[in-house]
């Protein structure tokens, strides 16, 4: 974002410390990212840099600001969370409950500087509550189970073009297991009129209420970022009604918000 407000975007390859190298990530920057600014530079140099993502921890967060400061190499760099970035971008500087349901999931409770509490997701086997991974997972497991019905599993199988044992060989030999199973996850999205998926969905969002809302201050809103949430808003919104929780907003990605929240921090580039 410039001072005058412009705004540009681009894209790269998805960059993680938990696993990265920093010389990898330095690779993603300068192959990808920098050939997009290309055109921009003219313009002067980059000042400061903000950066959220996952697999932000303090242990992690060293590597991408060297790498950062590696190709920006006059600029002040930033490195938080992708919590935190979804907490600015959802509610700036109001009190609320943040929430990411995405491949993953995560919440926190944010006092409009910081975040004050924040419930462990632990990943997609032993948390990850209200997720895609874990909505894929339970999707799997009871269509293979049986639980379903024979009709559904049958479409299923037919639709993904999978073999049980094709399940079974992405989730537990191949890499990013979370990825695979999210993205079936797809396959309830298509089918929430027929009342086995809508339950099944249904539960799955009051899981997250249970095991993680209700953790939080009932009277404060909740607001979500993230795919899984944004393409099932009609379920959540009622899942949280059935549960007398304040919905604030559903976005799919928290830039926009982001773009507002760091405004006061753009300065004139020289």
């Amino acid at each position: 974002m410039a001072a005058n407000g412009q705004c540009s975007e681009f894209q790269t390859d998805g960059i993680n410390p938990f696993y990265q190298t920093r010389e990898e990530i330095i690779s993603t920057l300068s192959d990808q990212l920098l050939p997009q600014m290309a055109q921009l530079l003219w313009a002067g140099t980059i000042s400061r840099v903000f950066f959220y993502g996952a697999g932000c921890t303090p242990e992690k967060i060293p590597v991408l600001i060297e790498a950062l400061q590696s190709i920006f190499t006059k600029a002040e760099v930033q490195v938080a969370s992708d919590m935190i970035g979804a907490a600015r971008g959802l509610l700036g500087h109001t009190k609320g409950v943040a929430c990411i349901l995405g491949t993953g999931s995560n919440s926190c409770l944010w006092n409009g500087f910081e975040q004050t509490q924040n419930v462990p997701a632990l990943g997609f086997i032993l948390g990850d509550e209200g997720s895609g991974a874990v909505l894929g997972k339970r999707l799997v497991a009871d269509l293979l189970k049986n639980q379903l019905g024979d009709d559904l599993k049958k479409i299923f199988l037919k639709e993904t073009k999978l073999t049980q044992a094709d399940i079974i060989e992405q989730v537990y030999r191949r890499p990013f297991p979370n990825r695979f199973l999210a993205g079936l996850s797809r396959f309830a999205s298509s089918h929430l009129d027929d009342e086995r998926i809508y339950r099944l969905v249904y539960e799955h969002f009051t899981q997250f209420v249970v095991r993680i809302l209700r953790q939080y201050p009932p009277e404060l809103p909740v607001s979500f970022v993230g795919s899984i949430a944004y393409y099932y808003r009609d379920i959540l919104s009622k899942v949280l009604s059935d549960n007398g929780i304040v919905l604030g907003q559903i976005v799919v990605d928290p830039i926009e918000g982001l773009k507002n929240y760091h405004r006061p921090d753009c300065q004139l580039t020289m």
